[in-house]
C-alpha cells in the first residue's frame, strides 16, 4: 500500500464520485477505479459502495477514511517540518562564547538579531574559555562560538573575523595614575570634563606595577597580546595575582591587588572602586571571531553568520562604533 492509494481514496470519499475525483486528481477515471480496487484488495474488505448516483463509504470505509486522513496529514506535516529544518527555521543551535566576549556588543546584537529572525530555533548557550570552545567545536559538541583567535586562527575552523576591540588600563580608583585628568586636576574637576575622566596613560607608566590577570591557558590570545604590548613598552609585567576570568580580574583590581589591562567593553561591569583608562600610544587590541567547523553547511550556522554580518553592516552604515 502506497501513500497515493490513500490520497486517491480520500479524494473519492470527499467527492462522492469517481469521475469528479479523477478530474480533481488529474488522472483518468479507469486507472483511478483500478487503484481503488487494488486498495480494497490490500485492506481485505470493501471500502466503497458503487451506486448509480456515485459512491458512498461502507462502515469500514468510514473508519479507514479517518485513519487515512490522519496518516496523510501526519505525512504532510512531516514534510513541512523537514523543509523548515532544511531552511534553518527550526532545530537547535549550540553556541559558545568566552566570558569576556559576552560584553562585546556584537555578541548580544548577533544573538538578538538571530532570535528575531529565527524564533522557532532553540538556542543553547555555553560559556567557556577559548581553548575549551575550540575543543568542543572540533569535537562537534558546539555548532559555533565567539572566541578570541590568535594570528594563526584555529585548526579545522572557519572564522568570521570581527572588529578588534581596544583595550583599557584598569586601575584601583585611589591609584596615583587614576588621579590624572586631561587638564591635570582631579578626576571630574577639569573644566568641562566628564566626572571620572582620566587622562590616557602610556603602557610604560605601568612598569613596576603589580598586575592582576588570568592564566595564559584561559585566554591565550589576550594574554599574549597584553604581555607583548608591555614588552614593547620596555618592561615585563609582574603578575602577582591570577583570576579565572576577566570579570574577577576587575573585582581584584577594585580590591587593590594590582592593575590590569582588559577589553574596553569590560567597563560595562559596574564595579565600584575601579577606573578604566585609555592607553596613550601603541596599545594591544582584543581579537574576536565567530567560529564554526570548516565545511559545515548547516543553515542554522549560515543564519547566525548572516545575523552577525547584518548587524555589523548596520553599524558601519550608521557610523556607530562596534567595540
Amino acid at each position: 500500500m502506497e501513500l497515493r492509494h490513500l490520497r486517491y481514496f480520500l479524494a473519492v470519499a470527499r467527492e462522492g464520485n469517481v469521475t469528479r475525483a479523477a478530474g480533481r486528481l488529474g488522472i483518468s477515471q479507469p486507472p483511478l477505479s483500478q487503484q481503488l480496487k487494488d486498495l480494497e484488495r490490500q485492506v481485505g474488505t470493501e471500502l466503497l459502495l458503487r451506486t448509480p448516483q456515485g459512491v458512498r463509504l461502507t462502515a469500514a470505509g468510514e473508519v479507514f477514511r479517518d485513519e487515512a486522513e490522519r496518516i496523510v496529514g501526519a505525512t504532510e506535516a512531516a514534510c513541512a517540518a523537514a523543509l523548515r529544518a532544511a531552511r534553518g527555521e527550526t532545530g537547535v543551535l549550540r553556541l559558545g562564547y568566552t566570558a569576556s566576549a559576552a560584553f562585546n556588543p556584537v555578541v548580544a546584537a548577533t544573538i538578538r538579531q538571530f532570535r528575531r529572525q529565527q524564533p522557532a530555533v532553540q538556542l543553547q548557550l555555553e560559556e567557556l574559555n577559548t581553548a575549551r570552545l575550540v575543543d568542543r567545536l572540533q569535537q562537534g559538541l558546539l555548532d559555533a562560538a565567539f572566541a578570541r583567535p590568535d594570528a594563526q586562527g584555529f585548526p579545522g575552523l572557519d572564522l568570521l573575523r570581527l572588529p578588534d576591540e581596544p583595550m583599557r588600563i584598569t586601575l584601583p580608583v585611589q591609584h596615583r595614575l587614576a588621579q590624572r585628568t586631561p587638564s591635570g586636576g582631579a578626576p571630574g574637576d577639569a573644566p568641562g570634563g566628564a566626572p571620572g575622566e582620566v587622562a590616557a596613560i602610556p603602557l610604560s607608566a605601568l612598569a613596576g606595577e603589580d598586575f592582576v590577570f588570568f592564566p595564559r591557558p584561559v585566554g591565550l590570545s589576550l594574554y599574549d597580546a597584553v604581555v607583548q604590548a608591555c614588552r614593547d613598552a620596555g618592561f615585563e609585567p609582574r603578575i602577582v595575582q591570577e583570576a579565572p576570568q576577566l570579570a574577577t580580574v576587575v573585582n581584584f583590581v577594585a580590591a587593590e591587588l594590582g592593575v590590569s589591562i582588559v577589553p574596553a567593553s569590560m567597563a560595562q561591569i559596574a564595579v565600584a572602586g575601579v577606573r578604566h583608562v585609555a592607553i596613550a600610544g601603541p596599545a594591544p587590541r582584543a581579537t574576536l571571531a565567530l567560529a564554526g567547523r570548516s565545511g559545515d553547511a548547516s543553515p542554522l550556522l549560515a543564519h547566525l553568520r548572516a545575523a552577525c554580518v547584518q548587524w555589523l553592516a548596520q553599524q558601519a552604515d550608521g557610523g556607530a562604533a562596534v567595540s
